[in-house]
């Protein structure tokens, strides 16, 4: 087996000199020759590594240029070829924009019959149902491809197969539901996935201009309705998810239409929160939605300015804060229904002060050089941010 090594045969100089080499050296008098001892010549190796051999690569390397370029030589499968790209993907987010055009034009290679193509799609639709944080990415996917694949059997081109793969999942909203854990998990991650889809895949209307699938939109009302007439928390959690992801942009669609659905499914929050029994935590997400629904979806307003903002007259007030990460990697802010529980794990997970005690006495023995230099008068705008920040976690402690 070749470990990347073409070897040449080996070849090494003797130890010693021939003795024909003896004559080219020129002839010294015996004097001389006592006086300064004969130089004895190192082993040299001849190298065993030819030059035809092939470039070398760490084995962690990911080469998936050089893939592409050999016809992905090492993938016997489309299914093992788009499996590997999809982890690729899933560890390293940021690929997306540099890779995504070398990969669509690799599936035009292989996508040449309606099985491959159908098996195309599932795979993605599996990755993005299964692994929670690639529905975003996944939709992103989808649209690329339903615009760069040029494969469009009779069956449907790939966004009709993906819309298609959608509804069956969608025609069994009601049992899964009212399903059991399992099945209601496997929901819940079908309704953010398409709301991903609502809000990424591009459409080209009639006239060239873009826009979303209206089919889409319809669903993730019916959606909607299946959570909340199954008012259990995990289900009542996937809606506040899906609304706060796709919220502005249904309400926005919907007053376009003249219609008040947003006004009907913000009532029937209401009565869950009012009928339901659902958990308390539940309830508050609930509540906090409704509040950021009233506020414009926490959309800034343009008129207001941070010196006249306050908890009390901006609903915008928390649109400043800044943004945190759970463990997960899931970004959040003041703004966000399950703020307080989230920052509270994150003060737990993370030692922000190892060297100092609660009154803030100084336990590491010495001071901070770079610290000690920093001018201990405040900025008085951020004086005040802070004073305002302070106020408002104490309130909010005391509730």
């Amino acid at each position: 087996m070749s470990d990347g090594f073409d070897r040449a045969p080996e070849q090494t100089r003797p130890l010693r000199a021939p003795p024909s080499s003896q004559d080219n050296i020129p002839r010294q008098n015996s004097e001389s020759a006592m006086a300064k001892p004969q130089v004895v010549v190192a082993p040299v190796l001849m190298s065993k590594l030819s030059v035809n051999a092939p470039e070398f690569y760490p084995s962690s390397y990911s080469n998936y240029t050089e893939s592409y370029e050999d016809g992905c030589e090492d993938y016997p499968t489309l299914s093992e070829y788009v499996q590997d790209f999809l982890n690729h993907l899933t560890e390293q987010p940021g690929s997306f924009e540099t890779e995504i055009e070398q990969f669509a034009e690799t599936l035009n290679g292989w996508v040449t019959t309606d099985d491959a193509l159908q098996e195309l799609v599932e795979l993605i639709y599996q990755q993005a149902t299964s692994i929670p944080n690639f529905s975003y990415m996944g939709a992103r996917l989808c649209n690329y491809l339903s615009h760069h694949l040029t494969i469009s059997p009779q069956s449907g081109n790939f966004r009709q197969l993906l819309l298609q793969r959608c509804r069956t999942e969608y025609e069994v909203k009601d049992q899964a539901a009212k399903g059991d854990e399992v099945t209601r998990k496997r929901f819940h991650a079908f309704v953010l996935f398409l709301g991903e889809l609502y809000l990424n895949l591009e459409i080209k209307g009639t006239n060239g201009q873009v826009t979303r699938a209206d089919i889409l939109q319809v669903g993730l009302r019916e959606l909607l309705n299946a959570l909340f007439c199954n008012p259990m928390d995990d289900n009542l959690i996937c809606a506040v998810k899906l609304l706060k992801l796709t919220g502005s942009v249904l309400e926005d669609a919907w007053k376009e239409k003249g219609k008040t659905d947003m006004e009907e499914i913000i009532q029937r929050i209401e009565n869950v929160v009012l009928d339901a029994n659902c958990s308390r935590d539940v309830k508050q997400m609930l509540l906090k939605l409704v509040e950021l629904r009233s506020s414009n979806w926490g959309r800034v307003h343009v008129t207001s300015t941070y010196r006249e903002a306050t908890p009390e007259n901006d609903p915008n007030y928390f649109m400043n804060e800044p943004t945190f990460y759970t463990s997960d990697g899931v970004p959040f802010t003041a703004a966000d229904p399950d703020y307080q529980e989230k920052y509270q794990e994150l003060l737990e997970r993370e030692d922000f002060f190892p060297d100092y005690e609660e009154n803030g006495t100084d336990l590491s023995g010495a001071g901070d050089p770079y610290l000690d230099d920093i001018d201990d008068e405040m900025d008085p705008e951020i004086e005040e941010a802070y004073e305002k920040f302070c106020l408002e976690s104490e309130r909010k402690r005391k509730q």
